[in-house]
């Protein structure tokens, strides 16, 4: 009995260039997609090496430190968040640390630092 190439399919990316078809990956493909892992993608050491990345992140990566330290020099993070400037942690009334001492009386004590502010 001879084998028929549609119904033995050992080898079904291979058989096909045997018999003069031509197959939809080569085997190279095929091995490359078939390993674990691998989501058919670039790799990242091939990311990394090419100029093409280079020339992009050049620009963009000294960008953003540019960007956050002038986020930060022109005193725009604190009003963005809402954070006491430096030179605002103390005021003229208030040169001490506000520690909440009493465990009964604390609510006072809380109300007293807020009128502060």
């Amino acid at each position: 009995m001879t084998k028929n190439w549609q119904w033995t399919r050992e080898f079904p990316f291979t058989d096909p260039i045997f018999y003069g078809i031509d197959p939809l990956l080569t085997v190279q493909e095929y091995v490359e997609l078939s390993m674990s892992g691998s989501t058919g993608e670039r790799s990242f050491a091939d990311i990394i090496t090419s100029i093409r990345y280079w020339v992009i992140h050049s620009i963009t990566i000294p960008s953003l430190f540019i960007a956050g330290w002038l986020f930060v020099s022109t005193g725009l993070a604190y009003d963005v968040f809402g954070s006491p400037r430096p030179n605002e942690y103390f005021t003229e009334n208030r040169q001490g640390i506000p520690l909440i001492t009493g465990r009964f009386d604390s609510l006072e004590q809380l109300d007293e630092f807020s009128r502060s502010f």
